[in-house]
């Protein structure tokens, strides 16, 4: 199938067969679980990713299946830390395998994942010496098409073609599933904007319950203070003046707080990065805006308080015990 895929389809510009389960890599004294993967040399223009250090497995390492392999950046960490593994040869299960080449660094994919605890070996050789010589079926056939327009019409011709190979009648299930790209990035994107929604939500109830502790606090502070406020209304304070006291009071308090709450996230953040191994980073207007919210939570919330204390009649505010 693979075959005809990048025989037949002239929508298809690369294709490869691909297999892959979890193997123990050894180097000396190091030991190493990762994950592996059986590909030709498609496989790394198909995804973009090629050799930082020495090079690729050729296609005569595919038909001969040669006992090499190209490592991922935390494998070669993890089992050679600054040394060069090019040429070095490491055991794979109970295989020897030289390495030729170490992938560039990419880093956790969409789901968390590293993508660079992996090792990359030819195809033939992962489905004969790996998994073993009576288990030489392919997990899944991965393909590039010719450009993002003929990504849908070379679906289609995919899927003619392997229903006339797997002799499949007019009107039965295909035995096949077609998974493009396009379809993960609009489910991450679905749960993004999911996620957003979620965030806003629990943003907002916090808002809305931390400016009504803020409107009561300033209500309790006009309440015990009101012999103060009638005192500067009886020496010629305006209602304007009294209110803008108020009003400064809650913002204050607001932004003091969102600035306390911008330490602990940032510093949650980059902790929870580090323990989880995540690559997090807080973003500059995050830092900018989240001052901003907090000062407008204060003059909303506020507001009532400082417009009850401008209002106060200054004899009755002068005789209140």
């Amino acid at each position: 199938d693979a075959e005809a895929i990048g025989r037949e389809i002239p929508l298809i510009r690369r294709v490869t067969p691909n297999v892959d389960g979890s193997v123990q890599i050894v180097y000396g004294h190091t030991n190493w679980h990762t994950h592996w993967r059986g590909v030709n040399p498609d496989y790394f223009d198909i995804k973009s990713w090629q050799p930082a250090l020495g090079e690729a497995f050729t296609d005569e390492d595919v038909r001969q299946a040669k006992s090499v392999c190209v490592l991922g950046a935390t494998v070669r960490e993890q089992l050679f830390g600054s040394e060069d593994p090019v040429g070095k040869t490491v055991r794979v299960q109970e295989q020897l395998f030289q390495v030729v080449g170490v992938l560039a660094a990419k880093g956790q994919s969409a789901f968390g994942s590293d993508q660079d605890d992996t090792i990359v070996v030819p195809w033939s050789t992962g489905a004969k010496k790996i998994r073993g010589k009576s288990q030489t079926w392919l997990d899944d056939i991965l393909a590039s098409a010719v450009s993002p327009e003929s990504v849908v019409p070379a679906i289609e011709a995919i899927a003619d073609l392997l229903r006339q190979r797997h002799h499949l009648a007019p009107g039965a299930e295909d035995d096949f599933n077609i998974r493009r790209p396009d379809e993960f990035i609009k489910a991450q994107i679905e749960t993004s904007h999911t996620l957003e929604a979620l965030l806003l939500s629990i943003a907002s109830i916090s808002l809305l319950v931390g400016g009504i502790g803020v409107m009561n606090v300033m209500l309790v502070s006009i309440t015990q203070r009101t012999r103060e406020i009638g005192v500067r209304l009886a020496v010629g304070a305006t209602s304007g003046a009294v209110q803008l006291q108020f009003l400064g009071e809650a913002v204050v308090l607001t932004l003091l707080g969102g600035l306390l709450g911008i330490g602990l996230g940032a510093a949650a953040t980059l902790l929870i990065g580090r323990v989880l191994g995540w690559d997090t980073s807080v973003p500059l207007e995050a830092l900018l805006l989240a001052p901003l919210f907090s000062a407008a939570v204060g003059v909303f919330f506020g507001l009532y308080p400082a417009r009850v204390a401008s209002r106060l009649d200054p004899i009755a505010s002068l005789r209140h015990e």
